[in-house]
């Protein structure tokens, strides 16, 4: 992580705004490590870096119920791809406060406009799991990034944490497993099969 925080680091004295991803199978640690690296970042040089996380874009729960895609919420179909790329060209303007949306994972709601990134911060760290994707309209990303890295995880180890999560929000064991099976072990494989090379792997095993 030292290394990549250095890396971040020479993103921040650019002239113009930057951008890293930070993309992983569900259950890598996105969050985490995109906190670390944000806070790594911060401490040396204070106020230059911000997290714009993917799950914010989120498509509401009624539109997937329209889409009959309810029960697969979180594949690469159930995001609305269109809007992070329309927020991160915005923030390449660099000239305003630009308001992004949180999700909410006690609601399952993403929030609009829930956070401001003010036009003083030169270094947006993007993470989520399809960011490096390559099928299309993923791919459309591709241009928007300075630096990509990708977490690599055992998908044993993706299982364990994923389980553990689903009975945090006191889901039951045969909704767990369907969950599991049906939708985020093949949306993994399809993060490590299908991503474009990252710039930088952080290989993960449990706990890391």
């Amino acid at each position: 992580m030292q290394n990549l925080v250095r890396q971040a680091l020479t993103l921040v004295d650019w002239p113009s705004r930057r951008f890293l991803a930070i993309a992983g199978a569900p259950g890598s640690g996105k969050s985490t490590q995109a906190a670390q690296l944000c806070d790594g970042v911060n401490a040396v040089a204070p106020g230059t870096a911000a997290i714009l996380p993917m799950d914010g874009f989120h498509y509401d729960d009624t539109i997937l119920e329209e889409m009959q895609r309810r029960s697969y919420k979180g594949a690469p179909d159930t995001f609305d791809v269109g809007g992070l790329i329309s927020v991160i060209t915005r923030l390449r303007g660099q000239d305003e406060a630009v308001a992004v949306p949180v999700f909410d994972r006690d609601l399952e709601i993403s929030r609009g406009s829930a956070r401001l990134i003010t036009p003083e911060v030169p270094l947006i760290i993007v993470e989520g799991n399809y960011l490096l994707l390559q099928d299309p309209p993923w791919s459309g990303l591709a241009p928007l990034f300075d630096l990509s890295v990708m977490i690599d995880v055992p998908e044993a180890v993706l299982a364990r944490r994923l389980r553990a999560r689903w009975a945090h929000y006191a889901m039951s064991g045969d909704a767990i497993m369907r969950k599991l099976e049906d939708n985020d072990l093949p949306n993994g494989r399809n993060v490590r099969q299908n991503s474009r090379a990252a710039d930088y792997v952080l290989h993960r095993n449990e706990g890391d």
